[in-house]
């Protein structure tokens, strides 16, 4: 008898093994919508650390871009995907970026899977997505890590500098020198005021 009361028992703790991975995902789930964290990790003051832009990617269709012809203007580098909570923010980056382009501001967005799987699709796909759901006209690039040892080379130097991103949709500001200023967790807006207020500064009162 006592022994099919340790065999019943163990069938209970595989049955609860599931129980607990559901736990953990979920959990991951609610840190990333509810934005944990600090909202705004500040960066080195403007003019000081690495040139983040002195390097080549590829863009959501292949090709080698150098993000070098970026510099000169302020950059707004963000990590989309396609199935998360914080999609949307794709209609309001879109917008952010056409009132302020022709003042110097350009968002570069770069699709990732890291966060539970929410950015499955080919690049082509994501391309397609983004242009006819949300109508993206802002650079987008080939989907890449962006957290831990298998991040971009890009992303592990913005991490260096501000912090690994904790969720899709984290915002790194750039100044027009290539320096990270600020890293904006994914809960905020890109309306946010706050983010606003910091890149207006940034791009000055007619664009510098």
């Amino acid at each position: 008898m006592r022994a099919r009361v340790r065999q019943d028992r163990g069938g209970q703790g595989r049955e609860r093994r599931p129980a607990v991975r559901w736990l953990g995902t979920a959990v991951a789930m609610f840190a990333g919508l509810v934005g944990c964290g600090p909202r705004v990790q500040s960066a080195a003051s403007s003019g000081a650390g690495p040139d983040v832009l002195a390097r080549t990617v590829n863009g959501i269709d292949g090709g080698a871009q150098d993000l070098s012809l970026y510099r000169g203007r302020v950059v707004l580098i963000v990590n989309v995907a396609s199935r998360c909570g914080y999609t949307p923010q794709y209609e309001s980056l879109e917008s952010l970026y056409t009132s302020r382009e022709g003042r110097g501001l350009v968002i570069l967005g770069f699709p990732s899977n890291d966060f539970l799987g929410q950015e499955p699709g080919t690049n082509e796909e994501i391309a397609a997505f983004c242009s006819t759901k949300y109508h993206v006209t802002f650079p987008m690039f080939e989907k890449v890590h962006v957290k831990g040892s298998d991040a971009a080379p890009l992303f592990r130097e913005l991490a260096s500098v501000a912090g690994e991103p904790g969720w899709n949709f984290n915002k790194y500001l750039i100044d027009r020198e290539g320096h990270v200023v600020a890293r904006f967790a994914s809960g905020v807006r890109p309306d946010d005021p706050g983010l606003l207020a910091r890149i207006d500064a940034l791009l000055g009162p007619t664009g510098g």
